[in-house]
C-alpha cells in the first residue's frame, strides 16, 4: 500500500519544476495519485477494510484541494498536470 522511497525520488524527479523541488503541487499531486492508485488496488481484494478506506477518502480529499489551488494560481499548470497524470475533470 505504501510506495517505496525509490518509486518516490522518481517522481519527485518526474514532476519537480525545478532541482531540489519536493513540495510544489505537481509533485505533492503525483505522489498522492500513486498512494490512492495502490489503495485502489488494495480494496479489489479487500472490500471490508473500512479502516483504509477513509484514509483513502482523506488522500482524495487533499489531492482535490492541491488541485484547486493550482487550478486558481495557473490554469496551464493544471491542465497540464491533470492530462499527465490522467485524471478525469
Amino acid at each position: 500500500m505504501s510506495i517505496t522511497a525509490e518509486r518516490k525520488a522518481e517522481l519527485i524527479k518526474e514532476y519537480a519544476t525545478k532541482e531540489g523541488d519536493t513540495g510544489s503541487p505537481e509533485v505533492q499531486v503525483a505522489i498522492l495519485s500513486i498512494r490512492i492508485s495502490n489503495l485502489t488496488e488494495h480494496f479489489k481484494s479487500h472490500g471490508k477494510d473500512n479502516h483504509s478506506r477513509r484514509g483513502l477518502l482523506k488522500l482524495v480529499s487533499q489531492r482535490r484541494s492541491l488541485l484547486d489551488y493550482l487550478r486558481q494560481k495557473d490554469e496551464e499548470r493544471y491542465k497540464t498536470l491533470i492530462q499527465r497524470l490522467g485524471i478525469r475533470r
